[in-house]
């Protein structure tokens, strides 16, 4: 119940009110990786997983090719450098913080023996080559390389293998068959080539070409030991392919933006490079034998799963399938997974007509396109995907003609959307891709109805709407919702279920409020869907009551309430509540034998939906009055009900 103090303005200047209240929301993939920072990544080909080591963390994490965690190993204090063995058996782990490296058994992702590599030793970064784990170790400026066999019982360290080398900073090692590849990094880089098929190195070349000497930040050896390319340089950036022979330059692969961080060199020759790049290209990849990168691949600023490649953060599935690469982003960083880097991408596009009659014959083309030509016989595989076939129907295979186009015909069966899809599967040096398009078939026209529209309704009345569904090809089912009016109710179902043989659906709904009714039919294979809209309208409850009056009588046939002139009259109206609702109160007065207008104003419910009114001020005999009050669409404060007057309630005042 509510109260306010108010002046109310009416025709005769003796009447004042007051008021008061009483109440009470397979494709190229990026995972986010539970790392803080990163030291190495390696690649298992036999169990499909892929290591990658935090050095911060002191531990290495196991996740699938999709990036899926698969297992953490903890406990390896600073732990840099990763190898994988031939056999994919085991996993070794260069643990600087505990003078050792580590086996990992590449079966069930645990730590199976600990190397200890000498006291103050520190490995750093290792290899496997010639059947013996290679690692370097040591402290600024004195890092030197080791070895041991694990093939023993009990292996033997063998330290300081290049008597009279040592290394400022530990030396990055690479390694194929019996040949390892020692390269510093840094202002001035350099190579060394050894041969290890002896268990002792055994040097081939050192050196480096002019154009790959300044600032190495990573390199690659072929899986045949005889190319390396090293990702270095300044502008014009480029990487560069290096002979092992004679470790003298035999190509380059021009990259933009800045110089390569990355080199990774994959089974079948192709080479894959990334640079620190926040708005161009970030990973290039390059066929064997070309200088321009025949894809490349960008990620925005702040993207979803990292924008920027890290240094060494490239590496090829053993098989070549894949391209991982390590990417720092804003929230973290990132594994990420590229499909089909070896393969040459491929477009395809398909092309129907934007409408189609059901029914009839129409002609779908297509086109794969890449920058490599397709071979002979190449086909694609088509299918239909409409409301009868959902999950798609098969329409067969269709051959690419010399210039990549193709082309069928298709009687639809199915109105509505109909998609209409082309599928290759890829070849040797192709990517596999689809590409589809969507024809809008006709239908029949659908007959539905729904009545009561417009109606409006006392508040609380159960009214039964029916939906009416004319003739259908197959489907009979109608959905009946209901929106009452405010954002404080949603939009509900009433019902949904088959039509009756009358084609008949009803659903009864409790009128509180202004609501819209909704008839939707979904349409199938002949029929088009079809919604329709009304709105019914509800009143609100009102009543007013009279108090402080002497005595109640009639004049004529109407009850008058009476009261002394020196009484003011309390006039408590009650009327459904809303959030902040107001009802209106007006008065009349009846003059020469006319009601007129004496003037109104709005007053808020209280939560109990009740407002009192007192008519103060000085109240002049013989006239009679009558008060009402109303509750006004979008005047009292919502919209949500229909204008709704309550009774007259009828005063006397006397001396």
């Amino acid at each position: 119940m509510r109260t306010v103090s108010t002046a109310l303005a009416v025709l005769f200047s003796s009447v004042a009110i007051t008021a008061g209240t009483v109440g009470p929301a397979a494709a190229d993939s990026a995972r986010a990786l539970p790392i803080t920072s990163y030291g190495d990544i390696a690649v298992d080909g036999v169990h499909k997983r892929v290591y990658v080591s935090d050095p911060a963390g002191g531990k290495v994490v196991v996740t699938d090719y999709a990036g899926k965690l698969l297992a953490t190993v903890a406990n390896l204090s600073g732990v840099r450098d990763l190898a994988v063995s031939p056999d994919s058996g085991t996993v070794y782990a260069a643990v600087p913080g505990e003078d050792a490296v580590v086996a990992i058994e590449g079966a069930t992702a645990a730590v199976a023996t600990r190397y200890p590599t000498g006291e103050n030793t520190a490995p750093q970064t290792l290899a496997i080559a010639g059947g013996r784990v290679w690692f370097t170790y040591g402290e600024q400026p004195s890092h030197r390389l080791g070895s041991f066999d694990p093939s023993l019982s009990e292996p033997e360290i063998a330290l300081d293998q290049i008597p009279g080398t040592a290394y400022y900073d530990a030396p990055e090692l690479e390694s194929a068959g019996d040949t390892l590849v020692l390269g510093s990094h840094g202002t001035w880089s350099g190579l060394g080539v050894y041969d290890v098929s002896s268990g002792v190195p055994v040097l081939r070349k050192q050196g480096m070409p002019s154009e790959a000497a300044n600032y190495m930040n990573d390199f690659a050896l072929s899986p045949d030991a005889r190319k390396i390319v090293a990702a270095s340089g300044e502008s014009p950036y480029a990487a560069t392919a290096i002979s092992t022979a004679d470790l003298s330059r035999t190509g380059g692969y021009p990259v933009e933006a800045g110089s390569p961080t990355s080199a990774a060199i994959a089974p079948d020759g192709t080479v894959a490079l990334s640079t620190f790049s926040w708005y161009d290209k970030d990973v290039y990849v390059f066929k064997p034998g070309t200088t321009a990168p025949y894809r490349t691949y960008t990620y925005d600023l702040n993207a979803s799963g990292g924008d920027t490649i890290a240094t060494q953060g490239l590496v090829w599935a053993p098989d070549g399938s894949k391209l991982f690469a390590i990417a720092y982003g804003s929230s973290g960083i990132y594994l990420r997974a590229l499909d089909d880097a070896t393969r040459y991408p491929v477009k395809a596009t398909v092309s129907a007509p934007a409408k189609a009659t059901r029914g009839k014959k129409l002609t779908v083309t297509g086109r794969l396109t890449s920058d490599r030509s397709f071979p002979s016989g190449t086909k694609v595989t088509v299918t239909r995907t409409d409301i009868d076939s959902p999950q798609g129907k098969s329409l067969g295979t269709k051959t690419v003609g010399s210039s990549g186009t193709f082309s069928f015909t298709d009687v639809p069966p199915a109105g509505g959307n109909v998609t209409y899809t082309a599928r290759y599967a890829g070849d040797a040096t192709h990517a596999p891709t689809s590409g589809k398009d969507t024809v809008a078939v006709s239908r029949n026209a659908t007959s539905l109805s729904l009545d009561h529209h417009g109606a409006v309704y006392s508040y609380g009345t159960d009214v039964s709407f029916t939906a009416h569904l004319g003739s259908t090809y197959k489907n009979r089912t109608v959905e009946l919702w209901a929106d009452p009016f405010g954002s404080d109710k949603p939009k509900k179902l009433l019902k949904s279920g088959k039509v009756n043989s009358r084609g008949n659906l009803s659903a009864t709904v409790d009128m509180t409020r202004d609501t819209t009714i909704t008839a939707v039919f979904a349409g199938d294979a002949r029929s088009a869907s079809k919604t329709v809209k009304v709105t019914a309208y509800a009143k609100v409850k009102v009543s007013t009551t009279v108090a402080k009056q002497y005595k109640t009588a009639k004049i004529g046939s109407t009850s008058y309430a009476y009261f002394h002139k020196n009484t003011d009259p309390v006039f408590t109206t009650s009327m459904t509540y809303y959030n902040n609702r107001a009802q209106r109160l007006s008065l009349q007065l009846y003059y020469n034998g006319r009601w007129y207008d004496a003037g109104s104003e709005y007053f808020k419910l209280g939560t109990d939906g009740k407002s009192v009114v007192t008519l103060g001020g000085e109240h002049e005999t013989g006239y009679r009055m009558r008060v009402r009050a109303s509750y006004v669409n979008g005047s009292s404060g919502d919209s949500v009900n229909s204008t709704t007057d309550g009774a007259w309630k009828y005063f006397y005042f006397t001396n």
